[in-house]
C-alpha cells in the first residue's frame, strides 16, 4: 500500500487526527486512515491498540462539526504481526465538517486534495453548505412524540449495552428543538414503517403465493425478522457425486445478509417508502428507495466507498452489530456475485440475486424424476387394472359395477382414462352399442382373436 486520495498512514497518534478524519469527510469518497505505518508505507504498529481505539473514538466524536455519528468505525488489524489501528471515514451528507473549536471557516474545514489534507476556501465553504442535505430522518420531526422504546433497551441489554436517561440525545434522536426525529419514529416500538416479503410461484409478479409484511415495530425486529424469513426461504439442496455429497445454498448466505442490510439501512425513508423483497422461481430482488449520492458514480459505489443515507441507524446497527465495519457491505456481496446483479434507476436501487444454476439443475431433475416415477407408476397400476378389467368383464358388467370392483369413485375419471382407452383399442364392447348413453349399458371383454 501507499498512501493516495483515498488513505492516509500515520506512524503514531498525532494531533493532525481530526484534520485528516474531515478532510476525508468533506471527500466525495471518504477515506481510510492507519495508525501504526510511517510515510514510508512501513509497519511499525501501535503499542497499545485499544487505548488507541478508544482515544481516536473520543477526538472524532468531541472534536468535530456536525456529529460524525455513524460516520466512521475504528478496529484493529494485525498486519505483520503488528498490531495497526484502521480508521474507515465514510463520505458525509452534511459537509462542511470542520473543528469544532475553529468553526466553519478556512481554518476549520478541510478536504482530501491528493494524498493531503489541505484547508477549505471560503468559496468551497460556501459552495457545500448551499448543497447540505437536510432532509434527512435526523432533522425530519416525527409527526407522533408519545414514544416508548422498549424492544430498543432489550436490543441494547442483550449487547451488553444501556440505554440510560440521555440516550436519545446520544443516539441523535432528537431534532435542533428536542423532539423526536423519524429515526426515533422508525426504532420506537409502534410506527408505521412496513417491510414486505412477497413470493411468486413463477418468473414474473402474475401469481403472489405469498405476502409477508414485518414492521409496525422496531426497525431493528423487524430486520432480524426479514433476515430470519430470508434465511428460511434459502433452502439447502445437494448434489451427489461418486466420492462426496456437496450441499449448497440457493444463495450466497453472506451476500444474502449484507444485501438485506444495505437494503433496510441505506434506504431513503424521507418519502416514506421501505424497501421491498421478493422471491421467484429463480431469484431474489431486493428494491430500495433512492440512489447514488451526488457526486457518486458506480465505480466508487462497487469500491465500498459508504455515505451512509441514515446516519443515525448506520450507528444503531453497528452498536448491535449488525453491521461489522462501514463501506464492508458491497465488497462483501461482489466476492459471490458481478456488479451486473445492481441496477441503478432515478429513484431506486435493485439488487437481483440469481439463485444457484445447480439448485435449479437439481430442481429440474427432481422434477423429471418425479414426473417420470409418477408417470411409471400410472402406468404399472393402468396395466393391472386393465388386466383385472378384462377377467372382471368376461360376463356383461355396467360402469358402477366396474367401478366398485376397482374402488373408484370419481366417474369423470374413471371414464376418461379406463374405460374409454379400452374401448377404443377394442378391448371392451357395448352391449348395445346403438344406445351408447343407455342406462342399461353394459360392457364386456371382446375375446382375442
Amino acid at each position: 500500500m501507499q498512501e493516495n486520495n483515498h488513505i492516509e498512514f500515520k506512524r503514531e497518534l498525532s494531533d493532525s487526527l481530526e484534520k485528516e478524519v474531515i478532510a476525508f469527510l468533506n471527500y466525495k469518497d471518504g477515506g481510510i486512515i492507519y495508525v501504526g505505518i510511517d510515510k514510508t508505507g512501513t509497519i511499525v504498529g501501535v503499542i497499545n491498540p485499544d487505548d488507541t481505539q478508544l482515544k481516536i473514538k473520543d477526538r472524532i466524536k468531541n472534536n468535530i462539526s456536525p456529529s460524525t455519528m455513524g460516520l466512521f468505525d475504528v478496529v484493529t488489524e494485525m498486519q505483520e504481526g503488528k498490531y495497526v489501528v484502521k480508521v474507515i471515514v465514510a463520505s458525509g451528507s452534511e459537509k462542511p465538517y470542520y473543528l469544532s473549536k475553529m468553526g466553519m471557516s478556512t481554518r476549520g474545514c478541510y478536504i482530501r486534495i491528493g494524498s493531503a489534507a489541505e484547508p477549505m476556501t471560503e468559496r468551497m465553504i460556501e459552495d457545500l453548505f448551499a448543497r447540505r442535505i437536510r432532509n434527512s430522518i435526523g432533522t425530519i420531526r416525527s409527526r407522533y412524540q408519545d414514544l416508548t422504546f422498549e424492544q430498543l433497551r432489550i436490543y441494547y441489554s442483550e449487547a451488553k449495552l444501556d440505554l440510560n436517561g440521555q440516550f436519545a440525545k446520544n443516539l441523535e434522536l432528537l431534532t435542533e428543538d428536542g423532539k423526536y426525529n423519524y429515526a426515533a419514529y422508525m426504532l420506537s416500538d409502534m410506527n408505521g414503517v412496513s417491510i414486505k416479503v412477497a413470493k411468486y410461484s413463477g418468473l414474473n409478479r402474475v401469481d403472489l403465493i405469498e405476502n409477508e409484511e414485518y414492521g409496525m415495530c422496531c426497525l431493528i425486529k423487524a430486520t432480524k425478522s426479514v433476515l430470519e424469513k430470508l434465511k428460511v426461504e434459502n433452502k439447502t439442496f445437494a448434489k451427489i457425486t461418486d466420492t462426496v455429497r456437496k450441499e449448497r445454498k440457493l444463495l450466497d448466505p453472506t451476500a444474502l445478509r449484507e444485501a438485506i442490510i444495505n437494503a433496510i439501512i441505506h434506504n431513503d425513508y424521507s418519502n416514506e417508502i421501505p424497501p421491498k423483497f421478493e422471491l421467484f422461481a429463480d431469484r431474489l430482488e431486493i428494491t430500495s428507495a433512492g440512489t447514488l449520492p451526488p457526486g457518486f458514480n458506480e465505480e466508487d459505489f462497487f469500491l465500498g466507498y459508504s455515505v451512509p443515507q441514515n446516519k443515525e441507524l448506520m450507528r444503531v446497527f453497528k452498536d448491535l452489530d449488525l453491521v461489522e465495519h462501514m463501506g464492508s457491505g458491497v465488497p462483501r456481496i461482489l466476492e459471490s456475485y458481478p456488479t451486473t446483479v445492481f441496477h441503478f434507476s432515478r429513484n431506486f436501487i435493485r439488487v437481483t440475486l440469481p439463485f444457484d444454476k445447480g439448485f435449479r439443475q437439481a430442481s429440474d431433475q427432481a422434477s423429471d424424476q418425479a414426473s417420470d416415477q409418477a408417470s411409471d407408476q400410472a402406468s404399472d397400476q393402468a396395466s393391472k387394472n386393465e388386466a383385472s378389467i378384462l377377467q372382471f368383464c368376461k360376463i356383461p358388467r355396467s360402469a358402477q359395477e366396474i367401478m366398485q370392483y376397482l374402488g373408484l369413485k370419481h366417474k369423470t375419471f374413471f371414464r376418461n382414462t379406463i374405460l374409454s382407452p379400452l374401448i377404443a383399442e377394442g378391448k371392451l364392447a357395448l352391449t348395445t352399442p346403438e344406445i351408447p348413453k343407455s342406462p342399461k349399458q353394459k360392457y364386456v371383454t371382446v375375446k382375442n382373436k
